[in-house]
């Protein structure tokens, strides 16, 4: 059987199609669109969010940290809410789809829902997230991290914007926020007042358009282990007269740890590992390096994510391992002097298999995948909130002026997010 949407839906998607056209004008940048954190820009996207708010009959409002809610009043005002949303900013020069997409897709639910004279048993609500990017000022998910008491005053202060220098707590009050109120009294969304989230977002990767799927179900965000500023150190020597036995050369070290963590990659995923490995940077020293010299040190960075705990251990040890076998054969030294843990977020079992139940309902094609990158939705997991994500395919990645998304793929996560979204406020 076929699903129909109801001509409201279809309406609503159309609405999409003009707030997506109006938010690429007003934030429109020499590449793509920017929408900066706490910004103008941001601000100027929340306004015309708020504007069709209006139109459409919801109530609007926003708590301490500035993110917008657009609310569907339900029966009983006093239970705990049904969330949607995604976040409102974008990083500089990147795509329109990002973040905005799940905003939408709330908004066109609630129009299509209030057009259907349907009633929620409590209030049902979208927000928009100010400041997910990291992109900003060096930390993610300002907004709904406020919002859920789980940022600290001193964030608010030792983290400045990027381009500019200016400090996080002085942006927020030339946006009409006063960073006070994020860090007194109790955080505004608690396990107490809300009974779920459910985030729609583009995929950002290629794994739903390889596939040919329009949908994914989120099974949870990957954790992290990174370590920023790595380091092998062997000895500098003239290329011509260093003979093999009595190299340290230091890319030749740092290579091999490349290449034999790339192997240990391999063999985990062949055992049905969740796991992505990345050496982002790797580079030798400007002011040493030289076509005849035997590099005596290299920097780099390294990065795993995986939504298993034991896998990230798994990872770390081997990595620690490799480094001090290869020390011992090169004569080199490794250093980590610091490493950094994100902790995996998995989505909610009910919600998951009610988001299934939507997606076979609508006859909708999915797949069901772990997140790779960071999301709203992880931190009402760690608030104690039960979440849930679906993603929409999407072409040309994320993060950039070609990232794109067609409004087929869309409207059918619309869909499914209206059935999970009426049966969680029914």
């Amino acid at each position: 059987m076929t699903f129909t949407p109801p001509a409201s839906l279809t309406a609503a998607i159309a609405r999409s199609e003009r707030i997506f056209a109006q938010a690429a004008q007003q934030s429109a940048d020499a590449r793509g669109v920017t929408r900066m954190a706490y910004g103008d820009s941001e601000t100027r996207m929340l306004a015309l969010l708020e504007e069709h708010a209006g139109e459409i009959g919801l109530q609007t409002g926003s708590d301490p940290a500035g993110n917008l809610y657009m609310t569907l009043p339900g029966a009983d005002r006093s239970l705990p809410i049904v969330l949607t949303g995604s976040h409102a900013d974008s990083v500089p020069q990147g795509g329109n789809y990002d973040g905005l997409a799940g905003i939408l897709a709330g908004m066109a639910v609630l129009e299509s829902l209030a057009a259907e004279g349907f009633r929620p048993s409590r209030d049902l609500a979208v927000v928009a997230f100010r400041g997910e990017e990291n992109a900003w000022f060096g930390a993610q998910h300002l907004g709904s991290r406020a919002a859920l008491g789980l940022i600290s005053p001193d964030a608010l202060t030792s983290a400045h914007r990027s381009h500019d220098g200016m400090r996080l707590d002085d942006c927020m009050r030339s946006q009409g926020v006063d960073p006070v109120r994020l860090t007194s009294g109790d955080p505004f969304l608690t396990p107490g007042n809300v009974k779920c989230y459910v985030e729609a977002h583009i995929e950002q990767g290629p794994v739903l358009l390889q596939a040919g799927i329009p949908v994914g179900i989120v099974s949870g965000i990957r954790g992290n282990v990174r370590c920023p500023q790595a380091s092998c150190h062997g000895e500098y020597g003239h290329a011509g007269v260093v003979p093999l036995a009595l190299r340290r050369d230091a890319v030749a070290a740092s290579c091999r740890l490349v290449t034999q963590m790339q192997s240990f990659w391999e063999e985990l995923e062949a055992q049905g590992h969740d796991l992505v490995l990345t050496f982002g940077k790797l580079h030798t020293d400007p002011a040493a390096h030289a076509v005849t010299t035997i590099s005596g040190r290299v920097d780099f960075s390294f990065e795993a994510r995986s939504h298993s705990v034991s896998t990230l251990d798994l990872v770390q040890e081997r990595m620690l391992r490799l480094a001090q076998e290869i020390s011992d054969a090169c004569g080199v030294t490794f250093s980590f002097p610091k490493w950094t843990r994100g902790q995996p977020a998995e989505m909610d079992a009910h919600l998951i298999q009610s988001q299934r139940d939507a997606l076979q309902v609508c006859g909708t094609p999915f797949q069901e995948l772990a997140s790779g990158a960071g999301h709203d939705a992880q931190d009402f997991v760690a608030a104690g909130i039960p979440a849930a994500m679906f993603f929409i395919r999407n072409a040309n990645g994320s993060h950039n002026p070609d990232e794109s998304m067609e409004m087929d793929d869309y409207a059918a996560t619309v869909a499914a997010l209206l059935h999970v979204l009426k049966s969680e406020s029914a």
